[in-house]
């Protein structure tokens, strides 16, 4: 990985999730941003061991669902074992076993039906029902231990 600086605003958010010691007295110097239209999501996965064991994502606009799954060695289909509601302008930190040994994805719909079953609803604004999905950007902060330090320069 090549490491560039962040912009001013995408700065001040790493500092405001560094100061929470989540990875491991290192602020965030890695920000992923994607955004998600309704009915878009991403398949269950693992981020891999370039990065520190530890993921924060920050949701704006729209909410979403994050579904688990624990990994199987057949080719059964894969059921969530566990779900959040992430609402928007909400932050979650993923570590530690949910990091490495659970997969992590969102189901492609536009409506989440909220059943109450989902490990969070407790502290959500919503406590169940049929939500509309908009458009999602998420800002996925990440420290990455080992970054080059290359500056490249294009013409002069």
């Amino acid at each position: 990985m090549i490491s560039e600086k962040l912009p001013e605003w995408l700065s001040v958010l790493a500092q405001r999730i560094g100061v929470l010691d989540v990875f491991g007295g290192k602020s965030p110097n890695h920000v992923l941003v994607n955004e998600y239209l309704p009915g878009q999501g991403i398949m269950p996965h693992l981020d891999g061991p370039l990065f520190h064991p530890t993921v924060t994502t920050v949701t704006c606009g729209s909410h979403t669902v994050l579904d688990f799954y624990t990994p199987r060695n057949t080719d059964a289909a894969l059921e969530p074992c566990t779900s959040l509601l992430l609402e928007r302008r909400s932050l979650v930190v993923l570590s530690d076993d949910m990091y490495t040994k659970h997969l992590h994805g969102i189901a492609e719909r536009e409506d989440d039906s909220l059943t109450g079953q989902e490990a969070n609803l407790d502290r959500c604004s919503v406590q169940q029902g049929d939500l509309h999905r908009g458009t999602r950007i998420s800002l996925t902060l990440r420290y990455v231990p080992h970054t080059t330090r290359l500056r490249l320069q294009l013409g002069k």
